[in-house]
């Protein structure tokens, strides 16, 4: 499987920094496998996107993007929204490698598509459905072993190819859905590195651009060069704009951190400013654990420091039995209510513009 030229300006730079280190762990430890660069030609069946049960939320389907936390304080207005968000999962294949396709994740595997379903769709895509219909496709997502293998090679290919399901699932949306609406991009860990391409692809310098509401591509250390004409959302209103977080314990340093997260940035959920200022546990409109039906305000602090978020630990009963050094699982939970708001300001702020 040969490394496209396109791709690879697209990807390497982020890769080189980013697969110098296990992001997924807080220890080096290195990923074994029997599997190697020549088994990435071992691949599951290709989603069709014309048939919707390859599309794991989507406004047309009762899924789990249609859920609200809470008992009855808020509620989700797909219908009516006037806003597209096109969601790009995290990786949920971690577990054993099937022999058939090691390296890719199978989109007909009912199992893992439930368990993509009731985890990052539940509670990360949700967290849209108060103010744009959802969009999320399935995808023949790498496997999590790619993130911690010594192959640069074999990790760029894995994604290269993970990328190109998403690529035409975004293709597809935009020729039968998207009817010149507004989009926002959104994205999670392995997502969020097949959200960069996608921007850069469809939309930097391209006019695509003018109908970019804003991209919240979460989960992985981004840097102010990652794009060249698409600025930072460093303001609450801000669009047209990416934003991104990697939330840690306070004063904590995960090994790598010097070439990994010094050049990157972070916008802070409870300020949505880039500075360093510490935003308290009061500003927290309400974050969520567990338990999907009850919102927990003020359950964390944040800051930015060091191309981090740092964090106190969350504030909840039974809190004691958590000592975690990394937040990666819980970048939106913790800040729920908080993006949820920000989203609908961005909207708001984006349709405003358009009627001036």
């Amino acid at each position: 499987m040969a490394i496209s030229s396109t791709y690879s300006k697209n990807l390497l730079i982020l890769l080189f920094i980013i697969l110098l280190f296990p992001v997924f762990s807080q220890t080096k430890k290195k990923f074994k496998t029997k599997y190697d660069r020549d088994d990435l030609e071992l691949v599951p069946p290709a989603p069709d996107y014309n048939q919707m049960k390859y599309w794991i939320a989507h406004p047309d389907l009762n899924d789990q993007a249609d859920l609200v936390p809470g008992k009855g304080e808020i509620a989700e207005y797909q219908e009516t929204a006037e806003v597209d968000v096109f969601f790009i999962y995290p990786t949920i294949y971690s577990k054993k490698q099937e022999k058939k396709h090691p390296w890719f994740a199978d989109v007909n595997d009912e199992k893992l598509n439930k368990e993509i379903a009731t985890s990052t769709i539940k509670y990360q895509a949700s967290v849209f459905n108060g103010t744009a219909k959802i969009y999320a496709p399935l995808y023949r997502q790498a496997h999590i072993g790619v993130y911690y293998i010594d192959n640069l090679a074999l990790k760029v290919d894995a994604l290269e190819y993970a990328y190109k399901d998403v690529k035409k699932a975004f293709e597809y949306y935009l020729e039968n859905w998207n009817n010149d609406r507004p989009i926002i991009i959104a994205s999670h860990s392995q997502g969020t590195n097949h959200a960069v391409n996608l921007l850069r692809d469809f939309f930097e310098s391209k006019p695509l651009m003018n109908k970019l509401v804003a991209a919240y591509i979460v989960g992985m250390p981004l840097d102010k060069g990652t794009f060249s004409n698409i600025p930072i959302c460093d303001e609450p209103n801000k669009i047209g704009c990416w934003l991104t977080w990697n939330t840690y314990a306070r004063d904590y340093y995960p090994p790598g951190h010097d070439y990994l997260y010094v050049y990157a940035l972070n916008v802070n959920p409870l300020s949505w400013k880039t500075d360093t200022t510490y935003v308290s546990w009061g500003s927290n409109r309400g974050g969520i654990l567990k338990n999907f039906n009850k919102i927990r305000p003020g359950l964390s602090d944040a800051q930015n420091m060091d191309g981090m978020l740092w964090i106190n630990k969350p504030k909840f009963f039974g809190n004691f039995l958590i000592n975690w050094n990394r937040y990666h699982v819980v970048d939106y939970n913790l800040f729920y209510m908080n993006i949820r708001e920000n989203v609908a300001d961005r909207v708001q702020a984006y349709l405003k513009k358009e009627t001036d």
